[in-house]
């Protein structure tokens, strides 16, 4: 199975595969080569399935002790430039947020995979939710921006988390998969794509993070050009580099000046926003004379499809728009899609 699972990540296939197992060899093709986690249903298959595949690509597989430090490890994994994942769900989502925070607001590429159960506290760990859209975005405290991506197939899941690997690489930021656990254990035939789905979109996401390249005397760790993404220290190169938790300055140093705060902080903030084009993913259905749009995501958005079909042989026009991306949230494009109905239903899990 491990020969199988190997060649699988590494060229087009037709297999028959669940959300989580195409969640790794997603992360493999991806150039994921660390993982620290804890078992926590219904996540642990990406751990099981990853601790088979990563040492047949010179990759690292290590279980921590706990949710924590499986997240404190990933970045220490990032910033030695080696592409990182984590997987959990529910509580030890929760677990997680003081080093994503720490993530976000150190700019450190990562990806966290939530496979969403029922909630609050312990809940329903073998049954479905979607209740942690609002978690993803404000589960650490202070403000800072984040990715979240929402697949609803299998074979989107595992293009999915290529393409989280290429956003966090790109922008230098932690990026959420959220996917919920009828997805996760679900059954499909798929055929997995050979490509990097975000190396060449024309967008300027790329499989790679921006490495710094000029005078190593007057590299600064956060100084950023026009596209509000600082390069990054390749380990070994010879840049001094300073990392930190604390509101920091372009040197990367904490500072509490005010000009140097409202600029670094204000840079955070607001860097995604000229890159929205690359982020923003969705796919709408039947919107354009919909009388009722439905938003959905994962199951959901896949029962409301047969809904959909099912309506409107009856003569009601019902239309879905399904956001991949859910933080940023694609609000223009949703906007759109509703410009002409009298109602938008959303049904929550």
């Amino acid at each position: 199975m491990n020969a199988v699972d190997s060649a699988l990540a590494r060229k087009p296939a037709v297999r028959l595969l669940s959300g989580n197992h195409a969640c790794a060899l997603g992360a493999v093709a991806a150039g994921c080569r660390f993982f620290a986690g804890y078992p926590i249903t219904p996540s642990s298959e990406i751990a099981e399935r990853l601790s088979r595949l990563l040492p047949q690509v010179d990759g690292v597989f290590v279980q921590m002790e706990d949710e924590i430090a499986s997240m404190a490890a990933v970045i220490g994994a990032s910033m030695g430039g080696v592409k990182a994942l984590t997987a959990t769900s529910g509580p030890g989502f929760s677990l997680k947020q003081e080093n994503l925070g720490y993530a976000a607001g150190a700019e450190i590429p990562c990806v966290v995979v939530n496979v969403m159960r029922g909630g609050p506290s312990t809940g329903m760990p073998t049954r479905p939710a979607q209740a942690d859209i609002m978690q993803a975005r404000w589960g650490s405290h202070g403000d800072y921006p984040i990715i979240a991506l929402a697949p609803a197939s299998v074979r989107e899941i595992h293009d999915e988390t290529i393409r989280a690997f290429d956003l966090a690489e790109t922008f230098r930021t932690p990026v959420v998969l959220l996917y919920d656990q009828v997805i996760a254990q679900l059954t499909e035939t798929v055929e997995l794509a050979d490509a990097h789905a975000g190396a060449g979109d024309g967008h300027g996401v790329r499989a790679v993070r921006k490495w710094a390249s000029g005078p190593r005397e007057a590299y600064q760790p956060y100084a950023a050009d026009e596209d509000g993404i600082p390069e990054m220290s390749r380990p070994g190169a010879g840049y001094r580099v300073h990392t930190t938790g604390l509101t920091h300055a372009e040197n990367g140093f904490p500072t509490q000046n005010p000009d140097a705060v409202a600029r670094n902080l204000g840079r955070l903030l607001t860097k995604f926003e000229r890159h929205r084009d690359a982020i923003d993913s969705w796919r709408s259905l039947g919107c354009d004379d919909a009388e009722v749009v439905i938003v959905a995501i994962g199951i959901s958005a896949r029962a409301a499809t047969r809904a959909i079909d099912i309506a409107r042989a009856q003569g009601v026009r019902l239309g879905l728009f399904r956001p991949i991306t859910l933080w940023p949230f694609p609000e223009k494009a949703l906007r759109h899609a509703a410009a002409g109905a009298r109602a938008v239903l959303v049904p929550e899990m």
